[in-house]
């Protein structure tokens, strides 16, 4: 009855192959037969046909094709590594184990690597084929660990239950790394089809149809941008306009119509297969997750094999990423973090154009800047009042010139005009983005794709084990238990006061470095050279910005261990709550850590002086720093610009190159200082997965994202004080495209692809920082620049309508007899004559007027302009930066039409299969019927002998 079943699946499979594979069926059936020898027997008759269909339909030739006519193997001797020892089967995964190994097991080792090859696929209590299997040895070595044995058991049931699942396994101890053990997988072709069936994986099928193509003007249009983009387009054939799109729909092994099974597809598969086999031998299931926690398994990853020239290399920096190549090799996840940098560095584009022509209007009219002008003059004879108490004396105006002249490079009209470009510009690539990433969708077959719920990690699995043995050993039983909040309390009530914690530790170093700009400033008062006492407000500002940076990479590297730590203690449920709770927690003290120092000189820096005569003090000793009389803009840039180019720099280029490579270099090192010393082990050839496993492990796209991220704060955030941060935001990424594909290929193992059809909470935090971006901009140029008080100064206070005396109204007068005790400068003469009155920045009465030195009306006039603007700004942007969001779709619409059309294809491509099915059914029925007359009309008497003939008449179709 199998033999029969077998036949008629054969039989059914041929119907729907296409109309080239009817010819030479026999030979196909041999070949198959040939390279999938090792299927079980009972499994063999009713897949072949099936997985040839799936092979000459273009999965292996085609695939494979693709994939070496783009990349090289970056270690040719490593090339067998990628295959089990018959050459046939190729490695999908790969566990490593650390074992004991003592001078008997090296000698057996030795003695069945010299075996033939039959001899290594006995599979016997499921002892796997190749060297090194786990012999007895153990039982005759004494000094076994406990816990060794313990590991062994449970590597011996686990690998033989993958067995039972279908995978073929293959352990090898015969390496050149001492003491470390590899078991190879493979997954046939009928585990394949099983497990795509499983997970209902869409995959495309042979059914074709047309894309709409644009037709008149836009056509045009379109034909010309291809040939303007042509030589920057990667040469992969992946990346060539189609005109046409295969149907895809959920696998389904009765649907014999189905193309490829590409990379990625096939890692996801296997690895849900080792996350849902278990060890019961241990107190509680464990999965791969567990065993690895459980140091059963030191390793589980695939392999490398290819390294793309059109998208590793720096040489290709112009070139567009092949985006559909790289999901193929590394999954959605992975491909849509590079399809989003992508999009991200595209639109950094205009933004840096505009913000060059803003710089530029702000070099070409310097000259013409009146207020400037004015602070330059030197015969409007302004003295100003010390900067610090005793050791500071008077000083001109006309000695901060050059800040003055730099201070309107980036505080001009044109500002203001980025400004609300840069908010409608972050709106505007939020859009782009989400109908990027819905093509993306679309070609990548994920518009019906929903996540489905994924396994628990091991550390909850080994929590929620703890509680029920708990509760088991005092009430004699046990429910399905969960962790509840009572039970996470501790680990919530640590992770709010950690965060305070550090949250407060930032602002004390920034309180810190604070103290050090007032306490050098004070310091460097005292110098003896003229030149030395000009220089000093640059020089602090310089070195107290360095500090800063210096602190902000170190914590935010501390930050990071910290907020995974934290996630840890909460025990989260799943991969993707431990992800989502990181991110939030490592984002919020990397952006206090990044932003503090840069909040303090935007909308503290000089607000709480004080006045002569009356100064705020810390600790009774330091006076509060104040602002240049041009303003704090352009120290604000000046910190903005060295924070960023400085953390892009260090940070995210040398440390993302450096860090890796330290890191391989020391595991080499280790692992050179354990190898025997035998001529023999040392002459062995390196296989891949050895190559593979000194790489550094894939911590996941945290990393990656969190620096963009920081970065596109930096961009729009205070982008009114530095136009050009899109420029280097741009160069930056132009390399980091480059630094982290080659980063993915050559110096990390290759991650497991993993299915998602969204960048995830990434999209919330961008869209939250675009929104805090309006706000801050609207905030720094009311209060930051300038530009409101010379706009009161223009249409209030101006006699001619021109700017000609705004100086001299924005500074207040003060009689040097009212300093207080021992806050006068020690040498009044410094400047040749005596000073009655100097001035200061601010907005209060002469020392002559009634109310002297209190806060004038000119003051409310301003701070009232100020927060109109604020008002008028922020709603203004935000109307429309949702406008924009309005009238620009989420879905692009000739892709909506293109969903639509192709689920009426679909449904007729199946309605016409139900169809042939039923006629073919009718067809064998009349045959059947035919053939049973003519056995009647020959027989018309029955005896023993003659039923069995008739018995074989009616069963001829079964044969077929």
């Amino acid at each position: 009855m199998r033999e029969q079943q077998s036949t008629n699946s054969a039989f059914h499979g041929v119907e729907f192959l296409p109309e080239d594979l009817g010819e030479g069926l026999n030979k196909t059936a041999m070949r198959v037969n040939e390279k999938y020898s090792s299927l079980p027997a009972e499994e063999k008759g009713i897949h072949i046909i099936n997985i040839r269909a799936i092979e000459d339909i273009g999965y292996i030739q085609r695939e494979s094709t693709l994939l070496n006519s783009l990349c090289q193997d970056p270690d040719a001797n490593c090339k067998h590594g990628l295959y089990f020892r018959d050459g046939k089967r190729k490695v999908d995964y790969i566990l490593v184990y650390h074992y004991k190994k003592s001078s008997v097991s090296k000698t057996l080792t030795r003695r069945i690597y010299h075996n033939d090859s039959s001899a290594r696929s006995i599979k016997q209590d499921h002892q796997l084929p190749g060297t090194g299997g786990h012999l007895d040895v153990g039982e005759s070595e004494t000094h076994m660990d406990y816990h060794e044995d313990d590991k062994r058991f449970r590597r011996e049931e686990y690998e033989g239950n993958l067995m039972e699942a279908g995978l073929e396994l293959e352990r090898d101890e015969d390496t050149k790394i001492h003491g470390v053990g590899f078991v190879k997988i493979h997954a046939p072709w009928n585990v394949l089809c099983r497990e795509a069936e499983f997970l209902k994986l869409k995959m495309p099928t042979k059914k074709v149809y047309q894309i709409n193509q644009a037709h008149g003007l836009l056509k045009k249009i379109n034909s010309v941008i291809q040939k303007i983009t042509e030589p920057i387009q990667p040469k992969v054939a992946e990346h060539k306009p189609e005109t046409v799109k295969r149907l895809s729909y959920p696998f389904s092994r009765e649907k014999q119509h189905f193309n490829v099974f590409f990379s990625s597809i096939l890692l996801i598969q296997v690895y849900e297969i080792l996350k849902r086999t278990t060890c019961t031998k241990a107190k509680y299931s464990m999965g791969i997750t567990s065993l690895l926690a459980n140091g059963v398994y030191s390793a589980a990853y695939p392999l490398h094999d290819l390294l793309c020239e059109e998208w590793a290399s720096y040489g290709v920096f112009y070139k567009y990423q092949p985006i559909d190549l790289v999901r193929k090799y590394f999954g959605e996840k992975i491909g849509l973090y590079f399809a989003w940098l992508g999009v991200y560095t595209q639109m950094l584009i205009p933004a840096s154009i505009v913000g060059v022509i803003v710089f530029l209007y702000g070099c070409a009219t310097v000259d013409e800047n009146i207020p400037s002008m004015e602070m330059c003059d030197e015969r409007n004879n302004i003295t100003m009042c010390p900067l610090c108490d005793n050791t500071c004396s008077y000083w001109k105006m006309s000695s901060s010139c050059a800040t003055a002249r730099a201070s309107h490079l980036f505080d001009n009209p044109a500002t203001v005009f980025f400004s609300v470009f840069m908010a409608l510009w972050a709106a505007t690539f939020m859009e782009h983005w989400k109908r990027k990433q819905m093509r993306l969708n679309y070609r990548w077959d994920l518009t019906g794709f929903e996540e489905e719920e994924a396994h628990p990690r091991a550390e909850y699995e080994a929590k929620v084990l703890e509680k029920s043995l708990r509760k088991e050993y005092i009430h004699k039983k046990t429910d399905k238990e969960k962790l509840t909040w009572k039970d996470r309390f501790p680990a919530y009530f640590t992770n709010f006061v950690g965060i305070i914690f550090m949250i407060g530790l930032t602002f004390a170093i920034v309180f810190g470095v604070i103290i050090y700009r007032i306490s050098t400033a004070a310091a460097l008062a005292l110098s003896s050279t003229p030149s030395g006492r000009s220089s000093v407000r640059v020089t602090v500002t310089a070195t107290a910005v360095i500090i800063n940076l210096v602190v902000i990479i170190i914590l935010d590297e501390v930050y990071g261990c910290i907020a995974r730590w934290l996630t840890q203690i909460e025990v989260p449920k799943t991969d993707k709550n431990f992800e989502e709770r990181l991110i939030f927690k490592a984002f919020l003290l990397k952006f206090v850590n990044a932003y503090t120092p840069i909040f303090y000189v935007a909308f503290f820096k000089g607000r709480f002086v004080g006045r002569p005569g009356d100064y705020v003090y810390i600790f009774h000793s330091f006076r509060m720093e104040e602002c240049a009389p041009g303003g704090c803009l352009m120290e604000l840039c000046i910190q903005l610009s060295i924070i960023m180019l400085g953390k892009q720099l260090i940070q995210n280029n040398l440390f993302e190159i450096g860090i890796p490579k330290m890191k391989k270099l020391i595991r080499y090192i280790k692992l050179k200082r354990q190898r025997s010393l035998d001529h023999e082990e040392h002459m062995k050839k390196k296989q891949r997965y050895e190559v593979d496993y000194n790489l550094e492990p894939f911590a996941g796209l945290t990393p990656e994202y969190m620096e963009m991220i920081i970065q596109f704060g930096f961009v729009t955030l205070f982008v009114a004080s530095f136009p050009l941060a899109p420029l280097f935001a741009l160069l930056n990424n132009i390399i980091e495209i480059r630094l982290d594909a080659k980063k993915f290929v050559t110096e990390l193992r290759r991650p497991v692809a993993v299915r998602a059809k969204d960048i995830g909470i990434w999209y919330n935090i961008l869209r939250g920082v675009g929104k805090l971006a309006v706000i801050i901009n609207a905030f720094v140029i009311s209060f930051t620049s300038d530009f409101i008080p010379r706009l009161v100064y223009l249409y209030m206070y101006s006699e001619n309508g021109t700017m000609h005396g705004f100086v001299n109204h924005t500074l207040s007068s003060f009689n040097v007899s009212d300093f207080q005790g021992g806050t006068a400068p020690n040498d009044p003469m410094e400047l040749g004559y005596e000073v009655q009155i100097c001035r200061y920045k601010d907005y209060r009465e002469p020392p002559w007027s009634e109310n002297k030195y209190e806060i004038s009306k000119d003051f409310w006039a301003v701070l009232a302009a100020r927060l109109a603007f604020v008002i008028v700004f922020q709603n203004l942007v935000m109307f429309m930066s949702d406008f924009v969001d309005w009238i620009i779709p989420d879905i692009p619409k000739d892709i909506s039409q293109q969903i639509h059309k192709e689920k009426v294809l679909m449904v007729e491509v199946f309605m016409k299969e139900e169809q042939g099915k039923l006629q073919m059914l009718e067809t064998w029925k009349d045959k059947d019927m035919k053939k049973g007359e003519n056995c009647n009309n020959h027989s018309p008497k029955l005896s023993r002998s003659q039923s069995g003939s008739m018995s074989s008449c009616h069963s001829y179709h079964i044969d077929v």
